[in-house]
């Protein structure tokens, strides 16, 4: 989620229909962060290549909503949301949609449908802030792959957020288990996008 989210569509046209409704409830709503329109994009594109596909912080949906617009038919989508009036509104924005599936809950709940082909660390599992990132040898398919959003783009190395290390962004880059790179959507804005090896540096098979 981006701060400002929400309002970066304000003067957009053409965006797919799900899209559009999920920006519409996020105004209503008053609830601002929702997905930037350049990481949006990036999940549609992403999104066609999967067939089990979560993500963690729904927000509103409009996230979930690029998702599921550029996902294939018979694709299963699942999302968390820890408010629950959030979770409700997103969930009406899919009623129509039944192979979109949100739960209100911690983001640790998106262990219980994985693995995936397409996981989205959008509100929890990042490892921001200090909490524990998930683990992605027990989210992710072999091949699947991991993103990570809203990011300043790293302009050093080692990449660095309020002055200090960003031991996330490090966490991920670095991670044994992954192929790891940073994209940059816009001038102020960056992704984290990985996939999960098939078998690890050492050599051993991947289980």
């Amino acid at each position: 989620m981006s701060v400002d989210g929400t309002a970066a569509y304000a003067d957009l046209t053409g965006l797919p229909p799900l899209v559009g409704r999920a920006v519409q409830v996020a105004r209503q709503a008053g609830f601002g962060p929702s997905c930037r329109p350049e990481q949006g994009r990036l999940l549609y594109a992403m999104a066609g290549g999967a067939e089990v596909i979560g993500e963690t912080g729904t927000g509103c949906g409009v996230g979930l909503a690029w998702l599921a617009s550029g996902a294939r038919p018979g694709t299963r989508l699942v999302s968390v949301e820890r408010d629950a009036h959030r979770a409700s509104l997103a969930a009406q924005v899919f009623l129509d949609h039944p192979q979109v599936s949100v739960f209100c809950g911690d983001w640790r709940e998106i262990y219980r449908d994985g693995p995936y082909d397409l996981l989205v660390l959008d509100g929890g599992g990042q490892g921001k802030s200090g909490e524990q990132p998930a683990d992605p040898h027990r989210l992710l398919r072999p091949g699947g792959t991991l993103v990570v959003d809203d990011l300043t783009p790293a302009r050093h190395w080692p990449p660095r957020f309020d002055g200090a290390v960003d031991r996330a962004r490090m966490h991920w880059l670095g991670h044994p288990g992954l192929d790891a790179a940073e994209l940059r959507l816009a001038p102020d804005l960056a992704a984290l996008v990985a996939t999960r090896r098939f078998a690890e540096t050492s050599g051993t098979a991947d289980h």
